[in-house]
């Protein structure tokens, strides 16, 4: 399919959003539909035009638009209590065991479980603060390309200074190290022989006294960067700055807010490196339908809150307890975490070949977590147009997808995950047909 969008019936809604609505709006604005239904893998406009959708609510909608067993428990349960503070309900404590049930042996009877406010943002803002009250230190050290999110502490955490930049006084005591992006290495090195040097780095500016960073309560790491551009961390970068925080005793949180709940292909994506962390946040995928709700976990001996240390109207969604413990049913039941692995081989061998465009800097990801990074062949520089135009291209062939990475250059798709071969090969053309079309045009 290709059409010209927006069609006149999504035209008449863009418009009057952007009427009404705050101008930091974003998906609009780059993908011109208003959604009328979808379902599983699929959405249609008000216009009838449908979508594959590979954005999937930004990663939120572990099992697809509506699924239906979602749905009934979510039902369900809103005809017995919507809203329950911290008090325990049957719902909360099938959800905490299911949680609970999902994290590797070693860590099952050891970890707490905190719930935040409904964003990934709250939570990251609850696991620092968690961290500065447990060791009684100011500095958290983050990563350089790491999203950790856009409220004001953890924007401050984030490294998009062109997102930060307008906020004036943010939080401070936070320092950014380097992280392994080999496409783009942080020092100018080759993966062949620069033997991590980016977690090298950290480990002289913490072991040195005249290092400049002060011991930090945390060190905050997310092992797949989602909207730095798929950046997945290398092996030996991840444990050792695993060994540094435990030699130093700085409480390692992993961000699992997008890799977590299964998208990477284990439970949590820290489980791929065989590390166990101090701290675990999540949030998108934990319903798996999109209802909204957030927790961290971590290690019993950080829990030294006094009762309303944190806090949070919003933290007793009943509906998301009720879906995401039959999420994780479902997950079990149909061996989701099997089909994450095989589409990502999948998507790995479809799009690789496109490495072979003159455009196209990486293809990467891991299980379904995929980014392909354009850039200009005549100096390397971030393609940032051209993706603009794959991104149209794409959506105007019926493929939604997302943009990141360094000046948004990286075209990222986030897909149910449990999408079938099918989809996935569908989606997979029109990708490598709109990077090669706009490319052409580009040169």
């Amino acid at each position: 399919m290709e059409s010209d969008l927006p069609g006149p019936r999504s035209a008449e809604l863009l418009a009057r959003q952007a009427v009404r609505e705050s101008n930091a709006r974003t998906y609009p604005r780059r993908l011109p539909i208003a959604i009328a239904e979808a379902s599983g893998s699929f959405l249609r406009d008000l216009d009838g035009n449908v979508f594959i959708d590979f954005l999937t609510g930004a990663g939120v909608l572990t099992l697809g638009h509506n699924h239906p067993e979602l749905v009934r428990a979510a039902t369900a349960q809103l005809t017995r209590l919507t809203h329950g503070l911290d008090f325990p309900t049957p719902a909360k404590d099938a959800f905490t065991e299911a949680q609970l049930a999902m994290l590797p042996a070693g860590l099952r009877d050891r970890m707490k479980i905190h719930f935040c406010g409904p964003t990934g943002g709250d939570a990251v803002d609850a696991a620092v603060k968690l961290c500065k009250t447990a060791t009684g230190r100011g500095d958290v050290v983050a990563f350089q390309g790491g999203f950790h999110g856009s409220g004001h502490a953890a924007m401050a955490l984030t490294g998009l200074v062109r997102q930060k930049q307008p906020v004036a006084n943010g939080v401070p005591g936070v320092h950014f190290s380097p992280y392994s992006y080999c496409a783009r290495c942080p020092l100018d090195l080759l993966p062949g022989t620069c033997d991590t040097n980016c977690a090298g780095q950290l480990e002289r500016s913490l072991r040195d006294g005249n290092g400049g960073v002060p011991l930090p309560a945390a060190v905050i790491l997310e092992l797949v960067q989602g909207e730095g551009g798929v950046i997945p961390a290398r092996r030996s970068f991840a444990r050792r700055i695993r060994a540094l925080t435990r030699e130093l005793d700085i409480p390692l949180i992993v961000d699992e807010v997008q890799t977590g709940c299964g998208r990477t292909g284990t439970w949590f994506a820290f489980e791929r490196y065989d590390i166990e962390p101090d701290v675990i946040v999540a949030s998108k995928g934990l319903s798996g339908m999109g209802l909204p709700v957030a927790i961290i976990m971590y290690d019993r001996r950080l829990d030294v809150w006094a009762p309303g240390a944190h806090i949070g109207t919003f933290r007793g969604n009943q509906l998301a307890f009720a879906a995401g413990a039959e999420a994780v049913r479902v997950i079990r039941r149909d061996d989701v975490l099997g089909n994450v692995r095989r589409r990502g081989e999948q998507i790995a061998e479809l799009l690789t070949p496109l490495t072979a465009n003159p455009w196209v800097k990486e293809v990467r990801g891991v299980g379904l977590m995929w980014g392909v990074e354009l850039a200009d062949p005549r100096d390397g520089g971030p393609a940032t147009e051209l993706a603009h135009r794959v991104q149209g291209a794409a959506l105007r062939r019926g493929l939604i997808v997302e943009l990141g990475g360094r000046a948004d250059c990286v075209v990222r798709i986030l897909p149910p995950l449990n999408v079938t071969a099918e989809v996935v090969a569908a989606a997979c053309a029109i990708i490598a047909e709109a990077v090669n079309a706009c490319s052409l045009v580009a040169a």
